[in-house]
């Protein structure tokens, strides 16, 4: 069973306290059937319920993804107008500031799963059940996912495990260093890969490869490329993946939980009649970045409207090689699709011609009663070519420089592609394997951290195509928000330069 369509059914329980920092009001509002926290976990059921509550703000890193892509140069805002959405905006721009609201939103929404987690881990030792060590070590992936998350934007952020948040520690909870972070990340993970199962009944559940994924990923953003490349190495040998072989049916609703996802964020359009609203984005289980990103006033077939936020460049565009499969399915030339099928659309702001085909609305889907809320497109968070790319660069990096085996996998990407394989070695190869990455993975959230972690930004993003302009020593991170420095008593140390 989806464990998706599981969600709307529960109460949203708990956490007063716990989300002093990190929650925005609508969590506040606890119903007044809601039991007794002290005395709710006497029940497996309870620790099933309150797991699957966890893995519901998994819907709100629909920002993180689209923003991912806006802060790099891969896409612009876009939107209606200049002043459409200003905090999204200012990051396509590189103006943003400590009271960007889009920044605060991430931070909350990844600390509310975080608070989550921790709720369950402070019960934890209630009572023991055949399956306990399960659903422990999906909370603790779910916490390095959240922690994870919150490490690539911000940099160091406080750090609390297994217990809620009481009333009056804002005063004194500290900012852990980032290093301090990644630590707490390898240890929920590996403690994930160590007991979770290779498959799960419930789709979207996290698995040992994922778990091995997330492990490898947090090792390479950390530069540890030995590290990276043996845990990277685990989730093939363990054969439970493989590319999909058809790249363009993988991002349709048919295509989703095939054999090349590793973790996926299940989205529906599934509301019972709920919806969602601008007032809690948070609490769509419908993809929202797919609204925004979808086609301005579009009138036509197979592709729905949308808010034309998150367009593409020419500048990724021309990055795909001749003959690269994955070109048209990731950009959507609309002028050209237009005049194919006899189409019409409105030009948006900063408007390139381009959308992202990966994640738009398709026709068919009910997303009712908000159309651009409630899309029921799921995100590919790891996928096995995600996983190869990232093994090839460790493989490239690492200290016995293993150049045959990177370009093996590197290969594997590009074979599936329809491209020649390539035989480059040093810095070529490794170039090699940054430009597979762009193209294999755009529009998926990436781009913008793998710029900052291989020291790139600056040359890519030097306010070309009306985009941002990198500061080095600045944009490597994003400011803490004004309001949570504020609610500590003004002791936490902004990020540099903001």
């Amino acid at each position: 069973m989806h464990i998706i369509m599981k969600l709307r059914t529960i109460y949203v329980l708990f956490f007063t306290a716990s989300l002093l920092l990190s929650c925005s009001d609508k969590y506040l509002d606890v119903p007044s059937q809601t039991v007794n926290s002290e005395n709710y976990f006497t029940q497996e059921q309870d620790f099933n319920k309150a797991l699957i509550a966890t893995y519901s703000l998994l819907y709100s890193s629909y920002l993180n993804v689209m923003l991912g892509e806006i802060a790099s140069d891969n896409t612009l805002a876009g939107g209606e107008s200049a002043q459409d959405v200003p905090g999204i905006q200012e990051i396509d721009n590189m103006t943003h500031t400590p009271v960007n609201a889009q920044l605060r939103n991430i931070w909350q929404w990844m600390y509310a799963g975080i608070a989550r987690c921790n709720y369950i881990m402070e019960f934890k030792d209630n009572i023991d059940f055949t399956n306990k060590q399960g659903i422990i070590a999906q909370v603790r992936f779910l916490r390095a996912y959240y922690y994870f998350e919150l490490v690539k934007w911000f940099g160091g952020v406080p750090l609390y495990i297994d217990k809620r948040l009481a009333f009056g520690q804002q005063n004194t909870i500290e900012r852990a260093s980032a290093t301090q972070v990644y630590e707490q990340i390898e240890k929920d993970l590996i403690f994930a890969v160590d007991n979770l199962p290779m498959t799960q009944a419930d789709k979207g559940r996290a698995t040992k490869g994922a778990a091995l994924a997330l492990l490898g990923k947090a090792y390479l953003y950390q530069n540890k490329f030995d590290l990276a490349a043996s845990t990277l190495q685990k989730v093939v040998d363990q054969g439970t993946y493989q590319l999909a072989d058809d790249y363009a049916r993988m991002f349709e609703q048919e295509g989703e939980n095939n054999a090349e996802s590793v973790f996926e964020i299940q989205y529906t359009d599934n509301t019972n009649g709920d919806g969602a609203g601008f007032d809690c984005l948070q609490c769509s289980p419908g993809n929202i970045a797919i609204g925004f990103s979808g086609i301005r006033a579009y009138n036509g077939p197979t592709f729905d409207v949308g808010y034309s936020f998150n367009v593409p460049t020419k500048k990724l565009v021309d990055a795909f090689e001749n003959g690269d499969i994955r070109k048209d399915v990731t950009i959507l030339d609309i002028v050209t699709w237009s005049a194919a099928n006899n189409a019409t659309y409105a030009k948006g702001f900063e408007h390139t011609g381009y959308y992202n085909r990966k994640y738009i609305a398709r026709k068919g889907d009910r997303n009712i009663p908000d159309q651009n809320l409630t899309n029921p497109n799921n995100y590919r968070a790891i996928r096995y070519a995600d996983v190869l790319l990232m093994l090839a660069e460790a493989y490239a990096k690492s200290s016995t420089a293993n150049e045959s085996q990177a370009k093996v996998y590197l290969n594997v990407v590009r074979s599936r592609a329809k491209l020649a394989a390539v035989n480059f070695s040093g810095n070529n190869l490794i170039e090699a394997i940054y430009k597979e990455r762009r193209v294999e993975l755009a529009g998926e959230g990436h781009r913008f951290f793998d710029l900052v972690r291989t020291g790139k930004a600056a040359q890519e993003m030097k306010g070309d195509n009306e985009q941002g302009t990198f500061v080095t020593g600045k944009h490597e991170l994003f400011p803490i928000p004004q309001v949570e420095i504020e609610l500590t008593g003004n002791r936490w140390k902004q990020n540099p330069n903001y």
